[in-house]
């Protein structure tokens, strides 16, 4: 009865994690950019009692053996670099990576981060930055007084200046992609960091350079989190709670009644 009690236990704590991913998720919902997490879980050591293949008492082996489970472990939380919905917005200075790829941002202590938000702002120098002020990577200035902004699907950005009736082209937006996105850390404010696991960044043009996806102005990419499939995992984990409590239940339960035996 106590393993039992201990294995159920192993199952609560992992129901927890699953729930607190999906809050989460749930609670980014409305997060441009913002990609899912998938809580992903393994089963814990077996008590073998009888090896398969093991003599028998009689002439052969036994064809099944006995192993008891101790339970579940969470093994990884994931991010799912699935492609979220473009939602029009018009702003000449929103844009969104359809395919693959990050634009680049810097910190104030000087780290180079990554994101798939691409709703930026004009400083009070022209410099394009994120809402928490975190200037692009290369940095793009715009001249004061442009009539017009133009971002191309390749990244040219390019402005219309007052008495000239050409367009300037004053930047390049790169773009940088992971072997394994999945493996990236994340920061907070929409925000991502190398490591050892994601490799390192590969930059290149949007568009043009083989894995890189286009820059489309005027859109930003939406979460890609599904409302009623978070809500059916949740549902699905609040009753594989429900049930791993109630095992702890009969577990006590069934020691109560070996304790009231000798009575």
């Amino acid at each position: 009865m106590l393993r039992a009690m201990h294995t159920a236990a192993t199952g609560m704590a992992a129901q927890q994690l699953n729930i607190d991913t999906i809050a989460h998720n749930l609670a980014n919902v409305n997060t441009n950019g913002f990609k899912r997490s998938r809580a992903e879980f393994a089963d814990l050591l077996y008590q073998i009692q009888r090896l398969p293949g093991s003599s028998a008492s009689n002439v052969g082996v036994f064809p099944v053996g006995i192993q008891v489970g101790a339970g579940v472990r969470p093994v990884t939380v994931s991010k799912e670099y699935i492609q979220g919905n473009l939602r029009l917005t018009d702003n000449a200075l929103d844009m969104a990576i359809e395919g693959q790829g990050f634009f680049q941002v810097q910190r104030s202590d000087g780290t180079t981060m990554y994101t798939r938000a691409g709703s930026f702002k004009q400083d009070n120098t022209g410099n394009l930055v994120t809402g928490d002020g975190d200037p692009m990577v290369p940095n793009i200035t715009i001249p004061s007084g442009a009539l017009q902004i133009d971002i191309g699907q390749d990244g040219t950005v390019s402005v219309l200046l007052p008495g000239v009736t050409t367009a300037t082209q004053v930047g390049q937006i790169q773009l940088v992609r992971f072997d394994n996105p999945a493996g990236l850390i994340g920061q907070g404010g929409n925000l991502f960091l190398e490591s050892t696991a994601s490799g390192a960044a590969q930059a290149g043009t949007p568009g043009f350079s083989t894995g890189f996806g286009f820059i489309r102005q005027g859109f930003l990419e939406a979460s890609n989190v599904n409302i009623a499939d978070e809500l059916i995992n949740m549902i699905i984990a609040q009753r594989s709670y429900e049930i791993n409590a109630k095992a702890i239940q009969t577990a006590d339960d069934m020691m109560q009644i070996v304790n009231n035996l000798k009575r």
